[in-house]
């Protein structure tokens, strides 16, 4: 993080901004979910919001470590996971990560991001889900009809961070949403805010993230329009779907570097999330780095309907002249869905 001297005069503001900015997050986070919170004693929400590929995350380091990530991020993954952890980043940096998600869909990410000076970190990213073609079914052919359809989903997001003290970062997200199957349609636009606090305590960080604050999205199409026939006249039906919300998630949690001796270092991380749409959730993760170059990564995470541990390694090593490349790999246990393999890439320079 680029230190920043505060200027007596206006360090008043600043300490307004912050508190300010904490405090509208947190405002955010808890005004989203009382409903959800009383209904829990009910029923859990499961499966009422939509864009659920929203929810699968990014970057084999953090699902490696169980997806204890909102405090431990630091790279262009931070897009995703807190934007203000984007406010780590020194020069340009771009990432890649490929996901062998269930029933062979794939999930592809890629995010750019850049430090302006006077400005802050900017960075842009691009999330994309494809579904293989399935053959479509009737009634009267539940064998197959001979035509096919697909399903397709791809969310777009531009954000940035900037340090508003050398303690204390804020960023923000804003990404257009589009989901397809067949020939139906949705869209819709959702935000993300978050806060990385270096508190002072050695290294202890905490992080806070709102994820995909927005309205809600219905799907469209010309496959939802019928014909009713009565007697010689025919009348044109539109079918009305009802709305989605999106997958609205606030995550709080910690991280913590203990160096073990000059070449070894260990990372704790701990995280709490409440979703809209399940109950709350909670993840623990460790990093284990050797010389800055090899990394060993575990995680656990708690109250997950299927998963539960994960592990992962990591390598990191000089790329031309100024350039340092990550490549990193996790291994996520989903119990009876088996397990998913997470690969990613980021290059710094």
């Amino acid at each position: 993080m680029t230190n920043q001297e505060l200027n007596p005069h206006s360090s008043g503001s600043v300490k307004l901004r912050i508190l300010g900015a904490l405090a509208a997050l947190a405002l955010c986070g808890l005004t989203q979910f009382p409903a959800a919170a009383q209904a829990q004693t009910r029923f859990t929400k499961t499966g009422s919001s939509g864009a659920q590929f929203l929810k699968i995350g990014v970057g084999a380091r953090y699902l490696a470590m169980g997806e204890a990530s909102v405090a431990s991020t630091g790279d262009a993954f931070s897009l995703y996971w807190n934007p203000a952890a984007l406010g780590e980043i020194e020069g340009n940096q771009f990432a890649l990560a490929h996901t062998n998600w269930v029933l062979d869909i794939s999930l592809n990410y890629f995010a750019y991001a850049r430090r302006v000076e006077g400005i802050g970190v900017l960075a842009v990213g691009i999330t994309a889900l494809n579904v293989p073609e399935q053959e479509i079914t009737t009634v009267l052919q539940q064998d197959g009809t001979g035509l096919f359809f697909d399903a397709n989903s791809y969310a777009v997001t531009v954000g940035f961070a900037r340090e508003l003290t050398n303690k204390f970062t804020f960023g923000a997200s804003f990404k257009y949403i589009n989901e397809s199957i067949a020939n139906e349609r949705a869209t819709g636009f959702g935000i993300d805010m978050g806060t990385i606090l270096h508190t002072g305590l050695r290294s202890l960080r905490l992080g806070m993230n709102i994820s995909n604050l927005g309205g809600n999205m219905r799907f469209s199409g010309p496959n939802l329009t019928d014909q009713l026939q009565n007697g010689n006249n025919t009348t044109d039906v539109q079918i009305v779907v009802e709305e989605s919300s999106l997958p609205l998630i606030f995550r709080v949690g910690v991280a913590y570097d203990l160096q073990l001796t000059s070449t070894q270092r260990l990372t704790l991380a701990s995280e709490l999330k409440h979703p809209n749409d399940n109950v709350e959730q909670g993840s623990l993760g460790l990093e284990y780095g050797f010389n800055e170059r090899f990394f060993l990564r575990t995680g656990y995470k708690i109250n997950y309907d299927e998963e539960d541990l994960t592990f992962g390694a990591g390598l990191q090593t000089p790329f031309g002249e100024e350039s340092l490349l990550s490549i990193d790999y996790a291994w996520v246990d989903l119990g009876r869905l088996s397990a998913t393999h997470r690969f990613s890439l980021n290059v710094s320079f």
